[in-house]
Order: C-alpha cells, then sequence, then structure tokens
C-alpha cells in the first residue's frame, strides 16, 4: 500500500504543533516570574519551531520519519512536563523531574502516544468535510461532533492539553492522599478543590459538577458536599458584545430601538456559565423585562468538552475495564446541556408548566415568569421582570405556607403535568411582593411519563402508609432493580434495608433522616448490592429537588417533615384520580393488608384519618386561602357562602360522578356495609328496648317473626364484623366533626351565616345536585347494587360468622 507523503507531512506538522504549544526544556528557559522575558522566550521558540518545521518538511524519505517522529514526541512530553513543574509545588517537582526523565527513554510510551497522534491525524484526513458546526441540527449530536472536530485536531488538542495541564496538579494531590493512606482525612479538602477545579476549566465542567453533585451512587459524601458549593458564577463578558449579540437576533441596527437601560457600560444582573441577564425596559410598552444573553461561541466551547470527555470515556472503558458505559453517560449529559442552550426549549419549558398548573387550585399562588416570545431567540430570552426575595431568605409570615405551596408544587409537576423542574436551588424560589410563589430557570428539566408518574404515586401511597409489603414490586417498577433480578429480591436483604431508612424518614422533626442521609444510605445500599439495586437517574433528579426543599422548610421549622409534607397531594391524588392502579393504591392507604378481601375489609380509621387530614391540609394550602392570615396582599378573602360553597362542590365532586371512580366504589362499599350493619345495629336495639317475654323472646321479635324462622339468620343478627364496622363508623363521624371545627374558615361560615344566605346556600346547593342530577342517580344504583351484593355475601358467609350475644 502506498502512503501518501501528505498525510506524514501532516503527522509532522502536529508533532510540531504540540512541540510549539510549550518551551523545551533547557537551561535557556527563564525560571522567573518575569512574564516579560517568558513573552520574549516563547516569541523566539515559535520562530525556531516554525524555521524546524520547514526543514523537516524537506524530508522524504521513509526511514527517517520514525526518528523524526520520535524526537518530537519526546521532546514535546519534555517541554510539557517542564510547564507543568512550574504549576506545582516544590515539594513535587522532584516526581516531575523523575517522570519528565522517563518518557523520552521509554520506547513503549513513545509508541503508544505515536500511534495515538498517527490514529488522530488519519482520521482528520479520511474524515468527510462539510460540517459548519458540531451541532448542525441544534441537538446534541456525537457523531456529528466527531466528524467536525477531527478536522479540527489542532483546536481540540489545545482544549485537551490546557484540561491536562490544569488537571494534573489535583490528579496528584488524589495520587499522593493514596500511596500516603491519606484518601478519607483528605476526602473534604479534595472535595472543595475539586468544585475549584471544574469552575476553573470552564461551563461544560461547571455542568459536569452540578450534574455528578447529586449522583451519590457514584461519588463518596465528602465529595458530594465539595461539588455542592460549585457556583454557576463566572466572569460576564462585555456589554458591547451581548448588544451585537441582541441586535443580531432582534433583527434590528440598535436595540435602543427597542428597549432602554443596556448601554455598553451597563452590567449584568448576574452572569452564569452560558449566559448573563440585563434588566431592561420596553420602549413600546414600558414594561421592565428581564433579558438573557448567550455567551458568544458557547455551544462550539460545549461541544468541544463533551467530544474530548466521550472520547476520555471510550478510551478508559477500553484500556481501564471500566463496568460503565462512560460514553453512554456522557452522551446523556450532553443532551441535558445543548438543550439548556437552546432558550426557546426553556421558553416551552415554563409555557408547559404555566399550561399545566392552570387546571389546578396552585394557579393563582404560583407562576413562572412570562415569556416575550417576540423578543426570544435560541440565543436570547426575554421574559417579564420579576420583583421579589428568594424563599430561604425572606422573613414574612407567610414563608412556612409557601413552603408547602412549593412542595405542592413540585409534586404536580412530578406526577402531573411530568414536567419537573431539575434546579431548584433557593435562588430560583422567590417570594413576590404579593405574596406568590415564582420558579425561575426552566433550562434544566426531567421528563416523567404516565406509567413512571402512576408508580411514584403507588410508591408514595405506600410509604406514608407504612405498607412496606408492596415495596418490592415498587422497587421493579420504579427501576431500582431490573426485571431479571426479581427473583432475588426476597432474598437480597433489599426491603429489609430500604424499610429501616423509610422508617427514619417518615417520623419527622430531628429524629427523621434528612433526604441528603437517605439517598447516601440509598447511594451504599447501591454500591453494596450494585448487581440487585441501583438508582435510576430520574431519581437522582427528584431527590435533588426534595433535598432543596426540605433545607427551606428546616430553615424556617425544625420539626419540619418531607414526608408529612408529601402527605397532602397524596390524598389529593388518591382521592380525585381516576386511574384503575391509582384505585389499588387507595385501597391499600385505607385498608392494609387486607386490601384483597373485597368482602371483609374494613377501612382502618388511623389510614382514613391520614387521607382525610391530608386532602384537607392539600386543599387549604393549594388555593392559598391561608396567604390570607400572613403579610400576603394577594390573598382573596372569601365570604360565608362562598367559603360553603367551596365545600360543597368538594363533595359533590367526590361522592357523585358519571363514571364509577376508584374512589367512589369504596365509598359505596364501605356505605352498604355501614348501612346493613347499622341495621341490625338498630333492630338489635330496638329489641331488647321491648319487653323480654317468658320464653327469653322479645316482643318485637315475637310480633315480626312469631315461628322464630329468622332467630338466628345472620341478616338480622350482629357479629363481630358489624360491631367493627358500626365502632369505625362513630370515629369517622367525630373525625368529620372535628375537620370542620377545625377549618377554621368553614366552622366560621357555618356559625355567622345569616338567614338569607342560608336560603341562598341552600338553594345553590340543590341547584348543584339537580346539575348533577345523572350522576346521583348512577350513583344511587350502584350503591343499591352493592347493598345487594352485601346482602348475598352475609347469606353465603352465614355458617362462618358468629352471631354476638
Amino acid at each position: 500500500m502506498i502512503i501518501s507523503r501528505r498525510l506524514f507531512l501532516l503527522l509532522i506538522l502536529s508533532c510540531r504543533t504540540i512541540s510549539s504549544f510549550h518551551a523545551v526544556r533547557s537551561n535557556h528557559y527563564p525560571l522567573v516570574n518575569n512574564k516579560e522575558k517568558k513573552l520574549d522566550y516563547w516569541n523566539n521558540h515559535r520562530k525556531r519551531s516554525d524555521d524546524g518545521t520547514k526543514t523537516l518538511l524537506t524530508a522524504t524519505k521513509l526511514d527517517d520519519i520514525g526518528d523524526v517522529i520520535s524526537s518530537s514526541m519526546g521532546q514535546a512530553f519534555q517541554e510539557l512536563m517542564t510547564r507543568v513543574s512550574d504549576l506545582l509545588p516544590s515539594n513535587s517537582q522532584d516526581l516531575m523531574t523523575r517522570v519528565s526523565d522517563l518518557l523520552p527513554s521509554n520506547p513503549v510510551v513513545l509508541y503508544l502516544l505515536t500511534t495515538f497522534l498517527t490514529y488522530l491525524v488519519i482520521s482528520s484526513v479520511l474524515s468527510p468535510s462539510g460540517e459548519s458546526k458540531p451541532y448542525p441540527l441544534n441537538r446534541y449530536d456525537a457523531d456529528a461532533a466527531n466528524r467536525y472536530f477531527n478536522r479540527r485536531l489542532p483546536t481540540a488538542m489545545r482544549r485537551a492539553l490546557e484540561i491536562f495541564i490544569t488537571s494534573l496538579g489535583f490528579g496528584l494531590s488524589i495520587l499522593m492522599d493514596s500511596l500516603r493512606n491519606e484518601v478519607d482525612d483528605n476526602a473534604d479538602k479534595r472535595g472543595l478543590e475539586l468544585a475549584m477545579l471544574l469552575t476553573k476549566l470552564g461551563p461544560t465542567f461547571i455542568k459536569v459538577g452540578q450534574t455528578l453533585s447529586i449522583r451519590t451512587d457514584l461519588l463518596s459524601p465528602a465529595y458530594i458536599r465539595g461539588l455542592q458549593t460549585l457556583q454557576d458564577q463566572v466572569p460576564p463578558f462585555e456589554t458591547e458584545i451581548a448588544r451585537e449579540i441582541l441586535e443580531e437576533a432582534w433583527g434590528v441596527t440598535s436595540i435602543d430601538s427597542v428597549v432602554d437601560g443596556i448601554s455598553v457600560d451597563t452590567s449584568p444582573v448576574a452572569a452564569a456559565s452560558l449566559g448573563q441577564v440585563y434588566k431592561a425596559r420596553l420602549k413600546e410598552t414600558g414594561q421592565d423585562i428581564a433579558i438573557k444573553v448567550q455567551r458568544p461561541n458557547i455551544e462550539e466551547q460545549v461541544a468541544l468538552d463533551m467530544y474530548l470527555l466521550r472520547t476520555l470515556g471510550t478510551v478508559l472503558k477500553l484500556f481501564a475495564n471500566l463496568n460503565s458505559d462512560a460514553a453512554g453517560t456522557v452522551d446523556a449529559w450532553g443532551v441535558g446541556f445543548v438543550d439548556e442552550l437552546n432558550y426557546l426549549e426553556e421558553a416551552q419549558n415554563a409555557q408547559i408548566f404555566m399550561e399545566g398548573i392552570s387546571t389546578t387550585p396552585l394557579k393563582e399562588v404560583v407562576f413562572a415568569p412570562k415569556v416575550v416570545s417576540n423578543l426570544s431567540t435560541r440565543k436570547v430570552l426575554t421574559t417579564e421582570w420579576v420583583d421579589g426575595e428568594r424563599l430561604d431568605r425572606s422573613n414574612k409570615d407567610d414563608i412556612t405556607i409557601l413552603c408547602s405551596i412549593a412542595m405542592n408544587t413540585y409534586l404536580t409537576m412530578m406526577l402531573e403535568i411530568g414536567t419537573l423542574h431539575c434546579d431548584p436551588h433557593p435562588g430560583n424560589l422567590l417570594r413576590t411582593p404579593d405574596g406568590r410563589l415564582c420558579i425561575l430557570d426552566w433550562g434544566m428539566v426531567t421528563r416523567l411519563d404516565n406509567d413512571l408518574q402512576i408508580s411514584l404515586i403507588e410508591h408514595m401511597a405506600h410509604l406514608t402508609s407504612g405498607d412496606y409489603d408492596e415495596i418490592p414490586r415498587d422497587l421493579l417498577l420504579l427501576d431500582f432493580i431490573p426485571e431479571s433480578k426479581a427473583n432475588m429480591i426476597q432474598d437480597s436483604g433489599v426491603v429489609e434495608t430500604l424499610t429501616d431508612v423509610y422508617s427514619a424518614f417518615i417520623t419527622g422533626g430531628r429524629v427523621a433522616a434528612p433526604v441528603n442521609e437517605v439517598v447516601a444510605k440509598l447511594a451504599e445500599m447501591s454500591s453494596s448490592k450494585g448487581n440487585i439495586f441501583k438508582i435510576p437517574p430520574y431519581f437522582a433528579y427528584i431527590a435533588k429537588s426534595f433535598s432543596v426543599l426540605e433545607g427551606i422548610g428546616l430553615g424556617i421549622n425544625q420539626e419540619y417533615s418531607i414526608i408529612a409534607e408529601c402527605l397532602p397531594y397524596t390524598s389529593k391524588r388518591l382521592l380525585t384520580d381516576i386511574n384503575q392502579r391509582t384505585g389499588v393504591a387507595l385501597s391499600s392507604f385505607v385498608f392494609g393488608p387486607d386490601k384483597y378481601d373485597l368482602q371483609n375489609r374494613v377501612v382502618e380509621y388511623d389510614r382514613v384519618e391520614q387521607l382525610v387530614t391530608g386532602f384537607g391540609s392539600y386543599t387549604t394550602s393549594a388555593s392559598g386561602e391561608l396567604l390570607g392570615s400572613g403579610s400576603s396582599t394577594n390573598a382573596t378573602t372569601l365570604t360565608q357562602t362562598e367559603t360553603l360553597e367551596r365545600y360543597a362542590d368538594q363533595v359533590l365532586d367526590l361522592v357523585f360522578a358519571e363514571e364509577e371512580t376508584p374512589l367512589q366504589s369504596i365509598l359505596l362499599e364501605q356505605l352498604a356495609k355501614i348501612f346493613t350493619s347499622h341495621s341490625r345495629s338498630m333492630w338489635t336495639q330496638l329489641k331488647d328496648a321491648s319487653w323480654t317475654l317468658p320464653n327469653g323472646r322479645s316482643v318485637l321479635d315475637t310480633a315480626v317473626d312469631p315461628f322464630g324462622l329468622f332467630r338466628y339468620s345472620s341478616l338480622l343478627n350482629m357479629n363481630s364484623k358489624d360491631e367493627q364496622i358500626v365502632t369505625t363508623t362513630r370515629k369517622l363521624i367525630t373525625l368529620a366533626q372535628q375537620q370542620i371545627n377545625g377549618d377554621s374558615s368553614l366552622d366560621d361560615a357555618s356559625t355567622n351565616i345569616s338567614n338569607e344566605d342560608s336560603l341562598r346556600l341552600a338553594s345553590i346547593i340543590t341547584r348543584k345536585v339537580w346539575d348533577r342530577r345523572s350522576a346521583v342517580l348512577e350513583t344511587g344504583n350502584r350503591f343499591a347494587n352493592q347493598v345487594l351484593n352485601v346482602t348475598i355475601t352475609r347469606l353465603e358467609q352465614s355458617d362462618n360468622l358468629v352471631p354476638t350475644q
């Protein structure tokens, strides 16, 4: 095979390019801190390097090529080590001297490096041309990025060397810790150093660090703590450049014709790794707006870093025998990072949230800033300006209520809307002057499909009700355990460990395990039982959201319990969702272990109390009703009639429905049992109240059944199950009274309502019932069928039931 002269020339040029990046390690190198002398030296060295390259271009003999490559590579690494040694502490320079002396004399190392460089050059020559940017379709595309940067190897190699040199000091510190057995002792220090290193490396690595900060299954707690200090704050770029970007995006010659407030001397109000934000005012309407401008060339910078990380992941998997899909992990990061660069996606995420929340009771108390669509592009996002203070720094009286609203909002996003905001740090949660909750920055979200949402609802129902027998099934549906390992769950100890973790999690207050601690225990279990148990990626984002919200809650109230805050929304979904799987979860919640015994099951009072209390809390919190008791100026005070009408709507909607819901099915079943049991109880009381004849029978019993044919019939006599139902019913009636008395708004409404309002309310309720007449009729028929079924079942079980004396 004839190898083209051009290929070898490119190889030589590549070797010389590496040499030009670093000074030759010689006595001529100015080992001083004088920047001017170093600059002169580099200029002279670059000239010598160029002259040497011209000389090498005359090389035509194939036998000379190997010597040229070996010499160039050895020289390049000598230069690299010299530069690195200057960056290291003095006690590390002896080690670097030994390493640099070793490399040129090691033919295996030189051969591997030469082979790798040859591969890169060949890839550059053979790669197709034509890509004008790394992601032509504005979506993450690893193959397109490979083609793009394979033809720009000097750029890629320059960035790779920059990353290598910047990271080498940290890597050597980790190596020394390992050699000295000081890994655990220095873990917290190294975690903070890693955060600083990632900040130096730029936007991509800041995002990688933020992503890793929630991956307790990958990093130790010390490194997690270090990465959680990572601040997405970098120096801003020039406002003049920002103005040019805006003018290009808006198609105007000057942004001054569109907005006021962004002059050349204006500083941004915030600067992050991907962009920076300005406050301005629309000329046309005078409205205050927030304008987020993307950093110039940030997409290519992110694409280059992802290209290098993916290449590194592939090499490590190949040579280090990693038991993970490193390239796949980088691809997953890349999809999220590149999507975050598209501000139109961020605008759409906020719109999806607002559309979803508008159908819930939360619509009046929580919002995302409204997008100004005609001034928003892929690189510019314009929204209304929102005044407010960070939720965790506010000292207003209603912050506890807003924390509850925030929890209900995130649960609604996760389990109803299907788009979860994944960056809920305190700076993105604002309390507005009118007492509402504003959620900022919708660039990073995760999607949850309907099946996963229902599985999470089931899991939360089992968790909050303590029904741990269902945990193994939950783990399978939630992808914590692969289906191929399903038969190993019971013997693995996973359920027992989770039971202990969840028990500590539920208690609330200071004795409760915080979210981070619970997730850390799950990570430990993932590490020790990795062949069975693993933490799915979506759960990491959920845990991050819950952790931030819990931190805000505990900062206000040390008795705060995240599980207790989940109960109101869980109750609401269980009572109102028509999905059959949700119905099974509702049965699990109210019946406990007897949920599948349809004939004999009776609701457990404590569980119903949890459910009813939670639903009442959600209704009050989500509607923002309690905001009126604080300093909020946004709350609307309901009249007595409106309050009672609202509760009437809730009851009518829950009880009467055209289509039978899981709640209605359970409700009618239990009402039928209550009706028949109370009928027998009343019959027994009436018999006992009448005179007793000499034959031992009561007068009433003899009058109704003179021949005693039904004296021992199960249809007329009480048994232990009837007594249980009667006792539970009495407790439920008491609970209902307590709920009414405990709701100050309802209690005040019922006691202070005038005669005129009473008549009007009666008319309203009558009309509401009439409007639902078809549903009322259907519900009546279903109830009659349930009574008939209960009676038949009673007769069939008469031999197994023992009458009470």
